[in-house]
């Protein structure tokens, strides 16, 4: 498959190299027919070799906490775009073979691919495989002629074209399998723009979106005739008090070993002098201004620190890292000190570099920031954790996976 997958890559390389201004107007339309149609037979590969990776174990033992993760690190992908990568390759390799080969032949694309497979499961369990595989054929047609959109629109009603004496009673299934597929498409992705913001996305339920709605939409009203917010502004805003009334009814469950709440950390000296810049847990700046607000909520818990600082250090009378250790050591890491994992503060345990149980002292010097999976990987795995020589956290791999050992960081949480 190397050799073949070479010559391929020989050819496109020759056909981007070409002069597309040279080819006649039908050319140039038969040109991009045919780079369309091999996209999706190259996607056909692409999704074969994902599934046997994520069969095999691949991104578990070299430490990724998930495939989706470790394809985000392999190919430089989005979270959500490795994630899709996944569940489109379980959804073809359960797919019916005439729905495979429609995609390895670029008859179909992914989308309509992953449309066509779940319409053909649930004819297939309503009216049985001769259906269904005539369901395919017909799909497979309907897809040259319309996008997924559309195509699944149709596919609602597949059996009143291959099956009309079942199509009533199937299309309380269509029904039921459009409700399982909201139940698994549901996600909810929060992206971290470089200056602290993030970026909302995702799809909801509908009894999800129906909770939402009925939460935002008493707070999204304008305050009053001087309120000039912008809709969107309203709701980013209402979404901002749902989270502060969460905070305040003290009924969250604990996260990273401290109650639910938000810590902004600053000097004494500049609070006081309403000259202090605070810092997220994240490490993201806040202005005076903010820290001060968010000093007066009783809710939001002001990590203040004295000119002399507070004693990091508490030696071999305490295991736990907990109070402004724990503080010192999210100010230091950000979130999930091992490569190639974005995990938060919040989802993170700290673990003595040196064991416990060893001798290891309970200090900044002797402390990581883990996730829950990092953490039982590196206790039983064959990495070792050291700090470098700026203090931060560095990882050494073992042989197997790099014989050079080099040691590795993490370049997912921002720095200052």
């Amino acid at each position: 498959m190397i050799e073949e997958l070479a010559q391929a890559r020989g050819a496109v390389a020759d056909a981007a190299a070409a002069p597309a201004w040279a080819l006649a107007e039908h050319d140039l339309v038969a040109a991009l027919d045919a780079a369309h149609r091999l996209e999706q037979q190259l996607a056909a590969v692409k999704l074969t070799l994902v599934r046997e990776l994520d069969g095999r174990g691949t991104a578990l033992a070299q430490g990724a906490s998930s495939t989706a993760l470790w394809l985000r690190d392999r190919l430089r992908l989005t979270v959500p775009a490795a994630r899709r990568l996944v569940e489109s390759a379980h959804a073809l390799d359960t797919a019916a073979p005439e729905v495979r080969r429609a995609l390895a032949d670029g008859d179909v694309s992914l989308e309509q691919a992953r449309v066509i497979a779940d319409t053909v499961d649930t004819v297939r369990a309503a009216a049985g495989t001769d259906v269904a595989t005539r369901a395919v054929g017909v799909l497979v047609d309907w897809a040259g002629q319309f996008d997924p959109t559309l195509l699944r629109k149709l596919a609602t009603r597949i059996l009143d074209h291959v099956a009309p004496e079942v199509a009533d009673a199937a299309a309380k299934a269509a029904l039921d399998a459009e409700a399982r597929r909201a139940t698994r498409d549901r996600h909810l992705t929060l992206s971290e723009l470089t200056d602290g913001r993030l970026r909302l996305s995702g799809t909801l339920d509908a009894e999800t979106a129906g909770l939402l709605r009925a939460a935002l939409d008493p707070l999204t009203a304008p305050s009053g005739q001087d309120d000039h917010r912008s809709p969107g502004q309203r709701r980013h805003d209402a979404l901002g008090d749902l989270c502060r009334l969460a905070l305040r009814t003290k009924e969250l469950p604990e996260h990273g070993g401290e109650p639910t709440q938000l810590v902004v950390t600053t000097s004494f000296d500049g609070l006081v002098r309403q000259l202090g810049a605070g810092t997220l847990d994240a490490g993201f700046g806040l202005t005076p201004e903010t820290v001060r607000r968010l000093a007066c909520d009783a809710a939001i818990l002001p990590a203040v620190l004295g000119s002399a600082g507070q004693p990091l250090d508490v030696g071999r009378q305490r295991r736990l890292v907990t109070g402004p250790l724990r503080r010192a050591l999210i100010l230091r890491d950000r979130g999930c000190a091992f490569p190639g994992c974005d995990r938060p503060p919040r989802w993170c345990d700290a673990h003595h570099i040196r064991h416990w149980a060893d001798g290891g002292n309970t200090s900044l010097a002797n402390a990581v920031l883990l996730c829950g999976h990092h953490h039982r990987h590196l206790h039983h795995g064959e990495w070792a954790v050291q700090l470098g020589g700026d203090g931060h956290p560095e990882f050494i791999p073992p042989a197997w996976l790099d014989p050079e050992q080099v040691p590795r960081r993490n370049h997912y949480h921002r720095r200052t």
